[in-house]
């Protein structure tokens, strides 16, 4: 689903980026009420995760891989404005180290990728949530719909885009067809691979699931003839030295697995062209792409410049990419963090005028 550049026209490419750094900013903005000590670092390691699941692309159809856009795992974990942000961060660490997606595309690959695919995921698995029991299962259930559901959503807002701003002359219906088709059999293991992930954090921590929060309904009490939220309980002390659990083991986890995948399993991901790469050249819109303004980068194509070793070059690039992403997510989002602390801490000490 990484556009390339020259596939939408310059004016529409120009919208799109305006559009995208809004939607950037009012995430940022966003954040600031779902981040606190315990996600902020957590954010930083969901969009690393993201990063090496894309690298692990799977075969969907003769020819035709798929990978995860990582949209419906972001928002469920740590909220849908951080989803956003998690998103973005990827596809910028991608365009611009591994010439992965276009430059002056950028916009379009946020606006289909990490916008679309959050609000459509969220949206669903909301909905769901609030109809299916109160459980983890219902959770993951909701999460897998959510999933499935984001990436044709992501193909539809590539053919709108194309449609307003399309480089060549392929008739809209066929484009319209064959991206979400296709993608509709990449949705399939989107939302496998999200019910997976989300269902693991639950069985262990489902503390840290922003989606799995407030599962259990509020005690009510009946006073004057009106429900009202029951006070809630008194926390009992902790034990001595016995701290609040730790994020670490998890965080310390997620990065291994992400090192991992990045690192050694992305070698056996299928070579096959990803469901837009198929469309493109089967259709013919590929005719007037450019070459990538990055195509020089020493890590252009997941491969490290002058290793000849063909596995040992993309296991060091993608090493290299979960560390830059997981440093540089992290730095946005404690800065966002801290931001929301100093906004309540101004809010508490202000002096009211009398």
């Amino acid at each position: 689903m990484h556009v390339p550049d020259g596939f939408i026209d310059a004016p529409v490419s120009i919208a799109a980026g305006v559009a995208a750094a809004g939607a950037v900013a009012v995430s940022l903005r966003g954040a600031r009420r779902e981040l606190d000590e315990r996600t902020a670092p957590l954010a930083g390691l969901v969009a690393a995760f993201i990063f090496a699941v894309q690298m692990l692309n799977f075969p969907v159809a003769a020819g035709t891989s798929g990978h995860l856009l990582g949209g419906a795992l972001a928002a469920i974990l740590v909220g849908p404005y951080t989803g956003v942000l998690c998103v973005s961060v990827v596809l910028l660490m991608q365009g611009v180290l591994f010439a992965d997606g276009g430059l002056t595309a950028l916009g379009v690959n946020v606006m289909n990728m990490a916008v679309v695919t959050v609000v459509v995921a969220y949206a669903v698995f909301r909905g769901l949530v609030k109809l299916l029991p109160d459980s983890r299962r219902s959770v993951t259930v909701a999460a897998f719909a959510g999933a499935l559901l984001s990436v044709p959503g992501a193909a539809v807002m590539f053919t709108l885009f194309y449609a307003v701003g399309g480089t060549t002359d392929v008739p809209l219906t066929k484009v319209f067809g064959a991206m979400v088709g296709v993608h509709v059999l990449i949705g399939i293991g989107e939302a496998a691979i999200t019910a997976a992930t989300v269902g693991a954090v639950i069985a262990v921590r489902p503390d840290l699931v922003h989606g799995a929060r407030g599962l259990s309904a509020p005690l009510k009490l009946r006073v004057g003839g009106e429900l009202v939220d029951a006070p809630a309980a008194a926390p009992a002390p902790a034990p001595a030295g016995l701290a609040a659990r730790s994020t670490k083991p998890v965080w310390i986890t997620g990065l291994v697995t992400a090192l991992a995948l990045a690192g050694f399993v992305s070698y056996y991901a299928s070579a096959s062209p990803d469901g837009l790469e198929k469309v493109a050249a089967d259709k013919g819109i590929d005719q007037k792409v450019t070459e990538h303004a990055a195509a020089d980068s020493p890590l252009a194509d997941y491969s490290v410049k002058d290793v000849s070793d063909a596995r040992l070059s993309g296991g060091l690039a993608g090493v290299i990419g979960v560390g830059a992403t997981v440093v540089v997510g992290t730095g946005i989002f404690w800065t966002v963090r801290r931001r929301r602390a100093a906004d309540l801490t101004a809010a508490s000490t202000a002096v009211p005028v009398a």
